[in-house]
Formats: C-alpha cells, sequence, structure tokens
C-alpha cells in the first residue's frame, strides 16, 4: 500500500543531532529502509519536517521504520495511506450505480 510517512522532528533532539553529526545518517539510513518514490523535506509548525511516499508491503514494518525516528529525534509520526489516478479510477468504477 502507497503511504505518506510525514515525521515532524523535535526541535531540540534534531538541533542536537545536527550538532553531533547524525541527523544526515539517520535520514540516510532511513531513506535506504523505506526506498521511498518521493522524499520531501521541509519546516511545518515550526519543525523540521521529513514526507516520504513509498509502498509499506506491509504494517509490521512500521515498527523499524518509526522507532528510529521516534527514538533519536523525538518525531511525532503520521502515516496516510495514498491513492494515485489509476488508484483512483479503479475505486470510482468499482462504485454500483
Amino acid at each position: 500500500m502507497r503511504v505518506l510517512l510525514k515525521a515532524s522532528l523535535d526541535t531540540e533532539r534534531s538541533n542536537e543531532a545536527i550538532r553531533n553529526g547524525t541527523l544526515g545518517k539517520l535520514i540516510q539510513e532511513s531513506v535506504e529502509q523505506i526506498k521511498p518514490e518521493a522524499a520531501y523535506f521541509t519546516a511545518e509548525d515550526g519543525n523540521r519536517t521529513a514526507l516520504l511516499v513509498f509502498d509499506l508491503q506491509d504494517v509490521s514494518q512500521m515498527p523499524a521504520i518509526s522507532e528510529p525516528f521516534f527514538l533519536n529525534l523525538g518525531a511525532k509520526i503520521s502515516y496516510t495511506p495514498l491513492m494515485n489516478l489509476d488508484d483512483v479510477q479503479k475505486g470510482l468504477s468499482q462504485l454500483g450505480r
């Protein structure tokens, strides 16, 4: 299932990760693990935020994906299912008329 992972990083914890040189490594390792089709980084509500679109094969992957963000950066995480145009058209075709 295609999902959007949004990780809002705690400012103090991510500042420390920048100072000690671990933020870039953590992001690189996460991207290598997740293999997103798209990865964006921005500021949202005053927090550094990562937006990763990827295929979640099984919900049992969520702890392995989320915990590095929780443990190292005090992140708030959300997963949102996504559809592309083909998915929407397939879903609409299944509506009874």
